[in-house]
């Protein structure tokens, strides 16, 4: 009897171990940086200039002309980032916020009808804040340039979660796309 709850014990721990090892390789698997072809497509959104901290009021106010123009998103809300923090000032940061659709939508403004076209993209999927997603943009620029690989178009988020406000930080997920193409030094 003392043989087989030792034994039990003995499995259960062996059998945590391994799906702990699991669940940490296709953790570490999901934040890895892979280069994908990507199929063009349409998408509406509400171009934007000014800094990030905007981004909910505009997502606000996206929503709002969505439903009014009885508009459906055929997948995750989208962030496309096309200033560069880094050389820019705040206020004159461009970007958008918006919903891939279909081609036929009637879009009338202050929506844009806009077209992704970049089909080459080094992207890796970022767990955590929406804040703390510069550390994987991060990692997947460095990986470009040990890898031959130059942007060559804007930055793409898609945000994963149905309803990020019922997910802690921590766990939110944003897919990151950074359009590519070959270095010509390699």
């Amino acid at each position: 009897m003392r043989k087989n709850i030792l034994f039990s014990f003995l499995l259960i721990g062996v059998s945590s171990f391994l799906l702990m090892a699991v669940t940490q390789a296709k953790a570490q698997e999901s934040d890895k940086v892979t280069i994908q072809e990507i199929e063009e497509f349409p998408y509406c959104c509400l171009p934007h200039k000014g800094p990030y901290t905007d981004i909910p009021d505009v997502i606000g106010q996206m929503v709002q002309t969505f439903r009014e123009q009885n508009l459906f998103p055929t997948g995750p809300l989208i962030g496309i980032y096309y200033s560069v923090p880094e050389n820019t000032k705040a206020e004159e940061y461009q970007w958008e916020v918006g919903f891939p659709v279909t081609a036929q939508s009637l879009i009338q403004p202050p929506l844009v009808l806009k077209q992704w076209s970049f089909k080459t993209v080094a992207t890796c999927l970022h767990t955590g804040s929406y804040e703390t997603a510069i550390k994987t943009i991060t990692k997947i620029q460095e990986w470009m340039d040990e890898n031959g690989y130059v942007q060559a178009g804007p930055f793409l988020e898609r945000y994963m979660d149905m309803d990020p406000a019922a997910v802690k930080p921590e766990n939110l997920k944003t897919e990151i796309w950074i359009p590519v193409k070959e270095s010509r030094k390699y």
